[in-house]
């Protein structure tokens, strides 16, 4: 009986793949007529941070006999799906367990502000806010160089809230929105994530419960070389193989296996930034990215493997996607402007201004007072060339899915959208995330299940999309989360799952 099930992952890419092209014509044609499922005992949510669709499709077709392809032969294949802009790894991840965009769930950026609170440090009383900046990375933690970040959050370390006694604003507090994982628990299923830093404390949701598993060992305590990112993401992948195991991430408790689980893999997202990059504008890897793609599929496999021991294969939904992508993909394109550049341009046009500003492949400007934007907004345009400036967004142009200036404390003033291939650093990197470009956006996303026909949908859709088809799955209620409730956000195409009749 477990050699017959062991094929259930091995073998089926061979025989899916020989009749590849038939397969996807089929699939394109009747997607308008979707596959009707059983709904799943439990799902497998794997966010493969950088991961491009040109990545996820070339690896498919150039290994045959990897995870990947295996699960691309029983799964439905999404060819256009964006992320929300921005295209960072927070609103990345809240698009994908929330359902919402930025105007819904507040959350910008993990560097970002809010006009309402107080900073950290500083003193706090009921009152107008000062403002403050909001920094939900490794500077928060306890000890960032330790792999457990000391332990905990330091509370001392976040941003003060005046409307609320002027308590500690954790991540899970500064979520607007609820989570998949809540209303998971909600119904009395197990929940677990892993993640790179301990402010992942957001995907608890607002509650502060949603995830009676969350391990985040902190990337920072590895530091910056490539070669540490294989056995980081390991420890996630080992906590994955006890859950599924029906223990606990620590192996201390034996729970049973979470109803909706899953981690990060980091390692390509890294090789993207530092690496060799790639070698032509489909996506062709260079040495670190093909290095990485290989170690990340044999961990899918080990994770694969797990669930077909514990015959939990069937009933598990596997979902593969990425919480942003990286740009440029093009080899050569990338143009590398020092940030400081920006920050003198804004102090030249109104200064003392700036509030605060985030710059990667995208900027991000909180001003004082909104009576600097225009000024501000003239002579960025007027030094667009210089400055890798593509469009400058201010008032009433602002990105799809953002809230107003002047009528939500965290929206920005002014955006800038770069010039493909322009990343604001004074350093090496060869590649970054969270802008406008297609590169930044145009992510993986798979759905797979062992009685799942293979499928390629080329309809656009959004990794917002992903949450409540993830309930749906689990034959729960997508307006039980308040993104679906406020915004529309519906469940992805070419997916239908049954009533549980239970």
């Amino acid at each position: 009986m477990t050699a017959m099930k062991l094929m259930t992952y091995r073998t089926a890419p061979i025989i899916a793949l020989a009749c590849a092209a038939l397969a996807t014509a089929t699939a394109t044609a009747r997607a308008d007529q979707p596959v009707r499922l059983a709904p799943a005992q439990r799902v497998l949510l794997i966010s493969i941070d950088g991961m491009h669709e040109q990545d996820l499709s070339r690896y498919v077709a150039s290994h045959p006999g990897s995870a990947l392809a295996s699960l691309a032969g029983h799964g439905v294949m999404y060819r256009n799906a964006l992320t929300p802009v921005p295209s960072d790894s927070f609103p990345g991840m809240v698009a994908l367990i929330s359902g919402a965009s930025p105007r819904t769930s507040g959350v910008y950026y993990d560097d970002s502000f809010d006009r309402r609170l107080s900073p950290a440090g500083a003193m706090c009383a009921k009152g107008p806010a000062p403002g403050a900046e909001v920094v939900f990375d490794d500077s928060i933690d306890h000890d960032p160089k330790r792999v457990d970040g000391g332990g905990a959050i330091d509370p001392a370390r976040l941003p003060r809230d005046p409307a609320h006694h002027c308590d500690p604003v954790y991540p899970h507090r500064y979520m607007r929105v609820n989570t998949v994982f809540e209303v998971v628990r909600a119904a009395g299923g197990r929940t677990a994530w892993a993640d790179k830093h301990l402010a992942y404390d957001f995907v608890h949701g607002p509650s502060g419960r949603g995830v009676d598993d969350l391990y985040t060992p902190e990337i920072a305590a590895v530091g910056e070389k490539l070669a540490a990112f294989p056995d980081y993401d390991n420890l996630k992948v080992e906590a994955l193989l006890k859950q599924i195991d029906g223990r606990d991430s620590s192996g201390n408790a034996a729970p049973g296996a979470p109803r909706l689980f899953g981690m990060n893999f980091q390692q390509l997202s890294v090789a993207q930034k530092s690496g060799d990059g790639y070698r032509d504008a489909n996506a062709m890897p260079g040495q670190a990215i093909g290095a990485a793609l290989d170690q990340i599929d044999r961990s899918l496999q080990r994770l694969l493997d797990a669930l077909v021991a514990r015959h939990l294969d069937a009933s598990t939904l596997v979902v593969i996607t990425a919480k942003h992508g990286q740009s440029p993909v093009a080899p050569g394109r990338v143009q590398r402007i020092d940030g400081k550049r920006v920050l003198e341009a804004v102090a030249q046009s109104a200064p003392n201004a700036l509030a605060k500003a985030t710059l990667d492949d995208i900027g991000l400007l909180w001003l004082k007072q909104p009576s600097a934007t225009q000024a501000v907004v003239r002579t960025l345009r007027a030094n667009a060339d210089a400055l890798g400036i593509e469009h400058v967004y201010a008032g009433n142009d602002m990105p799809q899915g953002w809230g107003r200036v002047g009528r939500d404390s965290r929206v920005p003033d002014i955006a800038i959208e770069t010039k493909y291939g322009v990343i604001y650093t004074h350093g090496s990197k060869v590649a970054e995330h969270g802008g406008f470009h297609d590169d930044d956006r145009h992510v993986a996303l798979l759905i797979s299940r062992p009685d799942l026909a293979p499928q390629e949908i080329d309809a656009p859709v959004s990794t917002r999309q992903v949450a409540p088809t993830l309930l749906r799955a689990l034959a729960l209620k997508p307006t039980a989360l308040d993104a679906v409730r406020s915004e529309g956000t519906t469940t992805l195409p070419g997916l239908v799952f049954r009533e549980n009749t239970r």
